[in-house]
């Protein structure tokens, strides 16, 4: 185990102190929820590797998220459990005490605030659209290029909510997961799918069928793609130990984590 610097040790022992030690739902454990269906922040696979953590007896998860929250929890001392839980139901455990934080490419918004404490960003991206490689839309130089077709987001996220900054969109049902979205872009029940830089060249590398349109700034959608770690809300003391762990991670090593996860993410993700 990890032995604590001594400023994050004291600031450990204080917080740990007033919250009554409480800063965790388990002494000396970090229970932390994630789809484990993201690639690459996170996904399911089979393997026990060295940047993978066991979700069940049979299957391990992986990618960017495991591996910050592997930081997080080795600089504080405690040990990493993760759950492999729902988008839809992360929160909900959150607030209900079943994990002690998500780390799941989650973007902090006014109504996630209301049910959870947001640390500082732990990764910044831009957003993009998938398309087919055959399509004229894989020229395209501007959103509103996309105006009059069909667009398509995940449930829930930011990538539903952007969709309509497209003039005269055919705003598709989103879908729960990624997966499922790029089949319905091969299949032609729609003409792009919104997604973060790092997921969509996770999809394009492993779908050389699609390409990937980026936009200059000014022709792109107005989107906060930042991603922070959730706690449960008013859990300042996670927050602050988790800031701090995140204080010491540079925005080199940041992307040299999510390259990694990139490059070693199953072709089924």
């Amino acid at each position: 185990m990890k032995k604590f610097g001594l400023g994050l040790l004291l600031t450990f022992i204080l917080t740990y102190t007033i919250f009554g030690g409480e800063v965790t739902k388990e002494k000396g454990k970090l229970v932390v929820g994630m789809e484990c269906n993201y690639a690459p922040f996170n996904w399911t696979q089979m393997e026990n590797t060295q940047t993978s953590v066991a979700i069940s007896s049979v299957d391990f998860a992986d990618g960017y998220d495991v591996v910050i929250a592997s930081k997080i929890a080795e600089e504080l001392g405690l040990e990493l459990e993760i759950k492999k839980i729902a988008w839809e139901g992360l929160i909900p455990a959150l607030d209900g005490g079943e994990i002690d934080a998500i780390i799941a490419g989650m973007t902090e918004t006014p109504e996630r605030a209301t049910g959870a404490t947001f640390t500082k960003p732990y990764y910044q991206s831009d957003m993009v659209i998938v398309v087919r490689g055959d399509d004229p839309l894989a020229n395209a130089k501007n959103i509103q290029d996309f105006s009059g077709k069909t667009v398509l987001g995940q449930m829930n996220t930011l990538y539903d909510e952007v969709i309509d900054q497209i003039k005269d969109v055919k705003h598709a049902t989103p879908q729960a997961n990624y997966p499922r979205m790029v089949l319905s872009l091969q299949e032609k029940e729609v003409d792009g799918i919104t997604g973060e830089l790092p997921v969509a060249r996770g999809v394009v590398a492993a779908n050389p069928d699609l390409v990937i349109v980026q936009f200059e700034e000014g022709n792109g959608f107005d989107a906060d793609t930042t991603v922070s770690v959730a706690v449960k809300h008013g859990n300042i003391g996670l927050k602050d130990l988790i800031d701090g762990v995140l204080d010491k991670l540079s925005q080199e090593e940041r992307n040299q984590i999510m390259q990694a996860a990139t490059e070693r993410q199953p072709a089924s993700e």
